[in-house]
């Protein structure tokens, strides 16, 4: 380890060697140099030693010119005044006669990323760009797009986008195409946001002779540089059918590749470019089968689980796919914990009539396994094939077995599921009660799994002899009991049995209000307070509220959307798959384009600078979650946060006595009354609809109001980056576009100019296919009202998320209609 005493004396050994012609010279060099390069990977500041190091770079050696490259391109970023002393030296070695070191010059040169410097680096890489050896070539195209993210207009004006497109056309060495076309996607990709022009390039990306020129050559590529021609052929639009078969026929061979990369980006090319083509999609589903099982049971486990994550997606498309491979997906004792619950969600997925008995078999083996989140996991699985409504009969006798096994984490799964299913198949109910009946509270840890068995007590009492006794015993211990979810199950289950055997339950359920409203968790003391008052003014609506007729769940709520699962699909072969969500939600703003996917814009530059960066505190708070959210829920969160908290009730002292049902003081009895408050509010005629109390229902929305847009709006991005800050949201609507709409945005542009004839005028845009980012803007005619949106567009399901605010709320909706009016037409004339 180099000490910072000894930088001294390298400095001192490197000026001695620098002007040596000794034979030796070279090999004393070397040794030197990697005690610098030591020291510098300790974190030492060796940067005294720069110019002794320049010195010393003299030399024909190879190795002698990676250590002195890799010591230059660390400290110039650090030091740009050093920097400037490089600059000699790397373009004399960019004119080398070794081409090895031309090319390390030239990326070293391109790496110093020193603004002031730039004027040096457009000839090397332009006389790079012609080099006759190929690793030259290659070296000077990943260089001209670091030029473009130092100086933009330095890499435009030297035309370098056009010598690297000639490039890519021409090159025979397959390496130089690929750097040549990921260098071209990113510098149009960046620029294509404020350039019509590198817009119609990208469009010339994305063309038949492009893409078919590339997948000729595809097998020349490394497997890196498939993957990028893949994906570039997934954006394709072909013109008709036999384009498709065409493009299929190329990469057949491809889903035999060793590389589980390569096979993926090759099955999200055949799956996108079949979508509209339901026989053939069907048919690619059966060829892609083969070659995810062969990559699930070869490679690393970190490979066996990503490929698993697409296995996954496919299956919520294609249910019956991998139906009759089921066993494929059982668990091996050296597969990870990770890769085992993917494969319980596989064998979960796949269940169906034919193949229920021996999966479940298998998930029942899981059960007693010594990975207790694998064991939890397995009967999860159980319970959501029995959910499935296949061989119910076989699967609860199982779930019954579980209680048995005296473990308190299987009980506990188990009494979840049981409950789930019994709100399913209440025909089940005597069975299932007789044995969790057995069961005591006592040896119940895990409050999920004590939530359930209370719900059971409370839905059962009239089937269950002791209920009211264990809830009353239950209720003798609430301070003992510290989760909020068993104390509210605890208040329902109280209530319910109340009314199925009222003298057994009386005592108890005044104790068990009582310690409800004196709860200090706000939930518990609401509900509490909810149930007194109900009973205080109707017992009979009380019953009806809190013990309705039962009826069966017949589907339970999906914790994802299906708009979700379609852009998930949408980003196949990305981590998008494997976490599970769009790539928006889990993404950096600076990774998402050229634009900041946020609803603030204050990082987001859409033309001049504005000094106004002070933005009100009390504006409405968005995220990009919000695009999950209806507008009613925005809206919901959007009071909450306004709100502020809630008053705090005493218990009354005479809940265990007959006195409950006694009469309230006014103020209280107003709040339930249903002739003393006025409703105001759609919501709350819900509610009291919901509550069963006889509201008249709210009267209709009078009819929006015709609007005429100013034909030419003035708005500075400045102004609008104050407004959208300070206003609040008006609206948040989907709509669709046309298909030929979806296919124009192709080039944005178009948009941009179809809304501007509809007198909606764009101030910044951004994106990348499939995803697309607009922010408008237009002013109501005769006022000076203005309305923002911003515009949301996959082109992949052709639709678009708009969110509107407007200086005059009452004319959003009409706004609105007028927006998705023009958006609907965009493509069609």
């Amino acid at each position: 380890m180099c000490r910072k005493s000894e930088v001294t004396d390298l400095k001192q050994q490197l000026r001695q060697l620098a002007g040596s012609r000794a034979p030796d010279a070279d090999d004393q060099r070397r040794d030197v140099f990697k005690r610098v390069i030591s020291c510098m990977t300790a974190g030492i500041d060796v940067s005294a030693a720069f110019g002794e190091m320049v010195l010393c770079s003299a030399t024909s050696d190879v190795v002698l010119k990676k250590m002195c490259y890799l010591y230059v391109g660390v400290h110039a970023r650090n030091h740009p005044d050093l920097a400037l002393l490089t600059i000699n030296f790397l373009q004399r070695d960019c004119r080398d006669q070794d081409p090895t070191i031309r090319g390390l010059a030239l990326r070293s040169l391109c790496s110093l990323r020193v603004p002031n410097l730039v004027e040096y680096l457009v000839a090397p890489l332009a006389t790079g760009l012609k080099d006759p050896s190929a690793y030259v070539r290659m070296i000077a195209a990943v260089g001209a797009a670091k030029l473009y993210h130092i100086a933009a207009t330095s890499c435009l004006d030297a035309e370098l986008p056009a010598a690297l497109k000639a490039l890519m056309l021409s090159d025979p060495d397959a390496q130089v195409v690929a750097n040549c076309l990921n260098a071209l996607q990113e510098i149009w990709t960046l620029e294509a946001a404020n350039s019509e022009e590198a817009a119609r390039e990208i469009e010339t990306l994305y063309s038949k002779p492009v893409v078919f020129y590339l997948l000729n050559k595809i097998k020349e590529f490394s497997e890196w540089a498939q993957c990028l021609v893949l994906e570039l052929a997934s954006k394709f639009l072909p013109s008709d059918n036999n384009e498709i078969f065409d493009i299929m026929n190329l990469l057949e061979d491809r889903l035999q590749h060793a590389n589980g990369a390569v096979v993926l980006a090759t099955i999200k090319v055949f799956l996108h470019l079949t979508m509209s083509m339901t026989d053939v999609h069907q048919q690619v589903y059966e060829r892609i089968k083969a070659p995810l099982l062969t990559l699930v049971g070869a490679g690393s486990p970190e490979q066996s689980y990503s490929v698993l994550c697409h296995l996954h997606l496919l299956v919520m498309r294609a249910p019956m796919l991998f139906s009759s491979d089921y066993k494929r997906f059982y668990c091996q004792f050296s597969d990870p914990s990770y890769v085992k619950k993917l494969k319980l969600e596989m064998l979960t997925a796949i269940a169906n009539e034919s193949n229920t008995y021996e999966i479940v078999t298998e998930l029942c083996e899981y059960a007693g396994n010594v990975d207790v989140p694998i064991a939890r996991e397995s009967i999860r699985a159980v319970g959501k094939i029995a959910l499935q409504q296949y061989d119910v009969n076989a699967i609860v006798d199982r779930l019954l077995q579980f209680l048995e096994m005296d473990k308190d984490y299987v009980t506990a799964e188990t009494l979840v599921l049981v409950k789930d299913l019994l709100r399913k198949y209440p025909q089940w109910s005597h069975d299932c009660i007789a044995v969790v009946g057995n069961i005591s509270s006592k040896n119940i840890q895990e409050p999920k799994g004590k939530a359930a068995l209370i719900w059971m007590l409370g839905e059962y009492s009239q089937d269950m002899h002791d209920a009211p006794y264990i809830l009353e015993s239950l209720v003798e211990n609430w301070e003992e009991e510290h989760s909020p979810e068993v104390r509210l199950h605890l208040l329902t289950a109280v209530m319910k049995c109340f009314f199925k055997r009222p003298p057994e339950t009386q005592m108890a359920l005044g104790a068990t209000l009582a310690a409800g409203l004196s709860d200090t968790h706000q939930d518990v003391h609401d509900r509490a307070l909810f149930y007194y008052r109900l009973l205080q003014y109707d017992p009979a609506v009380a019953e009806r509220v809190v013990n309705p007729p039962k009826q069966a769940v017949s589907v339970f709520a999906d914790t994802q959307s299906s708009e979700i699962k379609d852009r998930i699909f949408d980003e196949f072969n990305s981590l998008s798959v494997v976490y599970q969500k769009p790539s928006y939600m889990f993404t950096g703003k600076e990774h998402r384009g050229p634009f900041e996917y946020s609803e603030d814009l204050s990082n987001l530059t859409v033309g001049a600078e504005t000094s106004e960066k002070v933005i009100s505190a009390q504006r409405y708070q968005e995220n990009d979650n919000d695009l999950l959210l209806s507008t009613s829920d925005k809206e919901d969160i959007g009071t909450a946060a306004s709100n502020g908290s809630a008053s705090t009730y005493n218990a009354p002292s005479d809940l265990i006595s007959p006195s409950l049902l006694s009469s309230q003081t006014p103020s209280e009895t107003s709040l339930i009354n249903p002739g003393g408050p006025t409703y105001s509010s759609q919501s709350n005629f819900s509610l009291d609809d919901l509550l069963g109390l006889g509201v008249p229902e709210a009267p209709a929305a009078p009819p929006a109001p015709a609007l005429t847009l100013n034909s030419k709006p003035v708005l500075d991005p400045g102004t609008f980056q104050k407004k959208w800050g300070q206003l609040t949201l008006s609206l948040s609507q989907e709509c669709s576009l046309s298909p030929q709409g979806a296919a124009s945005l192709m080039n944005p542009q178009s948009l941009i100019r179809h809304m501007q004839s509809n007198y909606i005028q764009c101030i910044a845009s951004g994106g990348q296919p499939p995803n697309y980012k607009f922010f408008f803007y237009a002013q109501k005619d005769g006022a000076t009202a203005f309305f923002l949106v911003e515009c949301i567009v996959n082109t992949a399901s052709a639709k678009a998320q708009i969110k509107i605010k407007a200086d005059d709320g009452t004319a959003a909706e009409a706004f609105s209609a007028l927006f998705q009016s023009a958006l609907s037409k965009f493509g069609l004339s």
